[in-house]
């Protein structure tokens, strides 16, 4: 498995808000919806269900960048930075398919816990061998375009 993972979309309509781009809430669900379709693709879902485990996510940031709007075509790039005794952190990038700008920067923190009892678990070899790290300095500090 490839350490990066990229899902492209076009951005539909109904992520544009009132301000005629997309949503910085709609940017989340990306980050969501890329970390899922990793998992997925590593084999990492399946070894966590087979422990009877899932992923939540204990933080979340989102730096927002630029706009995006209803037609662009965007890449949502994810990877996972660190894997530790119970959590992970997670990058991903949000970029505009036509130019390789980026649109948005998020780092999440996922914490692997029981999927009964919902308590924080081991992450077991199985699992944590699911990715290819990609460690990197601590998350720089958030700044507002403009």
């Amino acid at each position: 498995m490839e350490p990066l993972y990229e899902w492209s979309l076009v951005v539909p309509a109904e992520a544009v808000d009132a301000n005629d781009h997309v949503n910085n809430v709609v940017y989340l669900e990306w980050v969501q919806e890329a970390a899922k379709r990793h998992a997925e693709a590593s084999g990492c879902t399946r070894a966590t269900h087979a422990v009877g485990a899932t992923w939540v996510v204990r933080e979340h940031r989102l730096q927002y960048l630029r706009p995006a709007y209803a037609g662009d075509r965007v890449a949502v790039r994810t990877w996972v930075a660190t894997m530790g005794r119970a959590r992970s952190l997670r990058r991903t990038e949000v970029l505009r398919a036509d130019d390789g700008e980026a649109l948005a920067r998020a780092w999440t923190e996922w914490v692997f816990v029981d999927a009964r009892g919902g308590h924080p678990r081991l992450i077991p070899p199985a699992v944590a061998g699911a990715f290819t790290l990609v460690p990197e300095p601590d998350p720089p500090p958030v700044r507002h375009p403009g």
